[in-house]
């Protein structure tokens, strides 16, 4: 995988916005952050799967309404875990496509063929060990 492609898998396993509401967020609040403090802030975000705004926006209605949000480590951690095995899916499929269009096209059996089949086999099954440890989660 690229450096970008793998930027872009952490990317969307990363962060993401808090989901969308009916009626308009019209307003905003502003507040200012030592190094130190922002640097925390980013960590924990990090450690949610959230984008910083919409942490410092969770932790702080959290706090005002008096409850307590425990982020959801070990589905975001399946999720971070499906997005990076699809992408290898995607790109040993690729290969395993271009092998079986050369043995189309010649009648012999490409010598990358064997290894690409496996290593597709391997990945679904990645795939299914991911899917399978968020089927338990969510029972």
């Amino acid at each position: 995988m690229s450096v970008t492609q793998e930027h872009d898998a952490r990317h969307s396993a990363g962060s993401r916005r808090r989901p969308r509401q009916q009626a308009a967020r019209p307003r905003t609040v502003r507040f200012d952050l030592t190094e130190a403090e922002f640097a925390e802030l980013e960590q924990a975000a990090g450690r949610a799967g959230l984008a910083k705004g919409a942490y410092a926006a969770e932790a702080a209605l959290s706090a005002a309404r008096g409850t307590v949000v425990e982020p959801d480590t070990l589905s975001r951690e399946a999720l971070g875990e499906l997005i990076r095995a699809s992408g290898l899916v995607r790109r040993i499929g690729v290969l395993l496509n271009q092998a079986v269009a050369r043995l189309n096209a010649t009648g012999q059996r490409p010598a990358e063929l064997v290894p690409c089949a496996q290593a597709c086999l391997r990945r679904v099954e990645r795939l299914d060990a991911a899917a399978e440890q968020i089927r338990k989660t969510l029972r």
